[in-house]
């Protein structure tokens, strides 16, 4: 099944959304597999995006959420970044958004086109996991090629493994039995570790990560 996950949390507040209005969203357990059927996720005024999906000041390549800019939250609603919260240090904490009421589902009745397509999770409904993210294990394509005195171990990889303890996922994985496998829409393919989970409380070790087209590009830069 894809899901939605959020391994970064940023907090996206709807200014002019009901506070204390929650909607069930309607969405594929695969869009590819009608036969997987559907569930609902519950959609309100706070939710959490991924970090990298907002930039204060974005490059021309950018098409994520900034300032004045309008998404498409999937299955959601068009937003539009009208400001941002920040801590002492400066760092974005928050942002804030206005949304078209008549965009329900992520479409629009003007059928206008938005660059950005965002996950998100519900802040008043997501789980917190915990996700390993793995990496190479070495840092050179061919490891035993090593200079005179060297030795393979000095191509290891110190960021092979990643371990995020404040990710969010949506409620409907939660109990996921061990061996379970997911795609975290964006983020990759994750399975429920066998070792490390207990019942409620799911480790999530991603065994393929998806092409991300702008960390692509941020890197060459």
């Amino acid at each position: 099944p894809r899901v939605m996950a959020v391994i970064r949390p940023l907090k996206l507040i709807i200014d002019d959304y009901p506070e204390d209005l929650v909607e069930e969203m309607e969405i594929d357990n695969n869009p590819e597999d009608p036969s997987m059927g559907k569930r609902t996720l519950e959609f309100c005024r706070e939710l959490f995006i991924e970090l990298d999906d907002f930039m204060e000041d974005p490059p021309k390549d950018f098409f994520r959420l900034a300032p004045g800019r309008e998404v498409r939250l999937i299955k959601g609603y068009y937003v539009t970044c009208t400001s941002v919260e920040k801590d002492e240090n400066g760092q974005v904490v928050a942002v804030h958004c206005t949304h078209d009421p008549k965009s329900r589902g992520g479409w629009s009745e003007d059928k206008r086109k938005v660059k950005g397509t965002l996950h998100w999770v519900s802040a008043r409904h997501a789980k917190k996991v915990t996700i390993r993210l793995y990496d190479n294990l070495f840092s050179k394509e061919n490891p035993d090629a090593v200079e005179d005195g060297g030795h393979f171990l000095d191509s290891l990889n110190p960021h092979s493994l990643e371990t995020v303890e404040e990710a969010l996922v949506e409620p409907s994985i939660i109990s996921a039995p061990s061996g379970s496998r997911y795609q975290f829409m964006r983020n990759g393919y994750f399975v429920v570790d066998t070792r490390d989970s207990t019942p409620g409380v799911p480790v999530f070790n991603r065994i393929v990560g998806l092409k991300d087209g702008w960390s692509k590009i941020a890197k060459a830069r």
